[in-house]
């Protein structure tokens, strides 16, 4: 005889919901106070239940990235305002006033970093499968301008990649070559930057705002305090990054070391991007 042991006792919670869902209706069971907690939004929204919804941004990402074998992703920081080569010259023309058309064309001079992170992303997409799962998927914040390259270049080799949005007081909608199932929205800053790291084992950041300046100064942060191993951070456009911040300055002053000068890569293109994260991991 085939033994017939049952694989669980309990039942699960999805069965459990369906049945306290039509409840007899009495002044009782109308009470917010009889839903099932993990269904009573009221109750998870409420200031004291903060630690539990860090649990819950922290670990829905994490159990899809793990179930889609995702090994180590490639992070690419950047502007959400710069854009397309093929979107520039609509941006220049579309400036109505003397102001708004030199920051039109300061932007439109910076659309070749769109061409160079579609580019790294297609590289660092054509890494095969390991034992261990999926290598240098690219990972990005979801959004349009450096973000949408990065994510359209793992989709030129028809390789998945994640999108890790935020919600923001104006829109901002998943750029539509991220990977549906790899596609994330968060409430907290704090976990969406966790998400970013945990599984980085790249990470470009092209010309940005505050945004890019945040990630890439905690990730910096990090290595320096060793809190993380070393890894391939890569600046790209000395043009813009050393006006815009002068690290050796940094150095002069005493405020970092001078070897901290080495926690970073200055980058033009996506072979000479490539090429450093190739030595550094010995592809």
């Amino acid at each position: 005889m085939t033994p017939a042991i049952p694989p669980r006792l309990f039942p699960t919670a999805r069965d459990e919901a369906n049945l306290a869902n039509a409840p007899t209706a009495t002044s009782q069971t109308e009470h917010p106070a009889y839903r099932l907690a993990f269904q009573d939004a009221d109750f998870l929204l409420r200031d004291d239940l903060r630690p539990v919804r860090f649990q819950l941004e922290l670990m829905k990402a994490e159990l899809a990235l793990a179930e889609a074998g995702i090994a180590s992703t490639f992070v690419f920081y950047g502007s959400a305002r710069i854009p397309a080569p093929e979107d520039a010259a609509a941006l220049v023309a579309a400036a109505s006033t003397p102001e708004a058309r030199q920051v039109a064309e300061s932007l439109a001079a910076k659309a070749h970093y769109y061409t160079v992170a579609r580019e790294l992303a297609r590289l660092a997409s054509s890494v095969p499968d390991d034992a261990t799962g999926r290598q240098f998927v690219v990972c990005s914040g979801g959004g349009p301008s450096i973000m949408e390259a990065a994510n359209r270049g793992a989709a030129d080799v028809g390789a998945p990649s994640i999108g890790l949005n935020i919600v923001l007081p104006f829109e901002q909608l998943p750029n539509p070559y991220v990977t549906p199932g790899l596609s994330f929205q968060f409430h907290y800053f704090a976990l969406r930057k966790m998400h970013f790291l945990m599984r980085a084992r790249a990470v470009a950041a092209f010309p940005g705002g505050f945004g890019t300046f945040d990630e890439l100064f905690e990730l910096l942060t990090l290595v320096q305090t060793g809190k993380v191993a070393r890894l391939p951070i890569l600046l790209v456009g000395r043009a813009f990054w050393e006006p815009v911040v002068d690290f050796a300055a940094l150095a002069d002053e005493g405020t970092i070391a001078r070897s901290d000068l080495d926690l970073f890569h200055f980058v033009e293109t996506a072979d000479e991007a490539w090429r450093i994260v190739r030595e550094h991991y010995r592809l």
